[in-house]
């Protein structure tokens, strides 16, 4: 006569949740982790905020950066802090790969407020002389005419302001001179200055949203600019 058929107890359900539990903990935490290291080192996203880049781009326009191209550069902080500040080289680049080069569409930090970051164009690489006159870029004795520049105020409106006017200067190696390509409405090289090779974080690849109206979330979903998707930025 065969013996009945032995009954298992049942894994206590508290072990089973705790386990389910663990395992999503550590595939977040993993996510998490990947997350950061693409944002810091490899590509971000980025909102345009203003008008100073049209028409290459326009306010409400979204990017990715190639934040690798230039180099593995380490961030500027740690969620705002700065630990073992003696031993990391943060803002700097550990080391270049490509070179910058002139006509790039770059994100750098900003000077004045290295809190901020700036979307420009390389106009000026070390060693080439850079002049304004009446609002036009002289580089190297030439008058720059690229199809890109965009202007906003004729020529009897110009002034001797830095945006319309600039005394001939050399970039220094190391440094590289940035302007808006809305020429009249950018807050750039000419005020504050070249920018050093640490403080560029990466190369603006694409556009891979935009909308007309980004005032907010909702409404950046509906009123969508289709043709300017996945437009590459050059």
């Amino acid at each position: 006569m065969s013996e009945p058929a032995r009954k298992w107890p049942a894994p206590p359900v508290t072990e089973s949740r705790k386990s389910a539990l663990r395992e999503y903990g550590e595939a977040f935490a993993v996510a998490l982790a990947l997350a950061i290291v693409l944002r810091t080192f490899l590509i971000q996203a980025y909102k345009i905020p203003s008008g100073s880049m049209e028409r290459t781009l326009l306010i409400g326009d979204h990017i990715i950066v190639n934040k690798l191209v230039f180099g593995l550069r380490m961030p500027d902080s740690i969620f705002g802090l700065t630990p073992f500040a003696g031993e990391i080289p943060y803002g700097k680049y550990l080391f270049q790969l490509e070179r910058v080069h002139r006509g790039d569409v770059v994100v750098f930090v900003y000077p004045e407020d290295q809190t901020k970051d700036f979307i420009k164009r390389v106009v000026a690489i070390p060693g080439d002389v850079v002049e304004i006159k009446n609002g036009m870029l002289i580089l190297n004795g030439v008058q720059v005419d690229a199809p890109y520049t965009h202007f906003e105020v004729g020529p009897n409106e110009r002034s001797t302001s830095p945006r319309d006017t600039l005394e001939a200067v050399r970039i220094q190696p190391g440094q590289y001179f940035m302007m808006g390509d809305n020429r009249d409405r950018s807050y750039d090289s000419r005020f504050w200055g070249p920018v050093s090779r640490d403080a560029i974080e990466g190369r603006a690849m694409f556009i891979y949203w935009s909308c007309a109206d980004d005032s907010s979330p909702l409404t950046c979903f509906y009123d969508v600019r289709w043709s300017r998707l996945f437009h590459p930025i050059r």
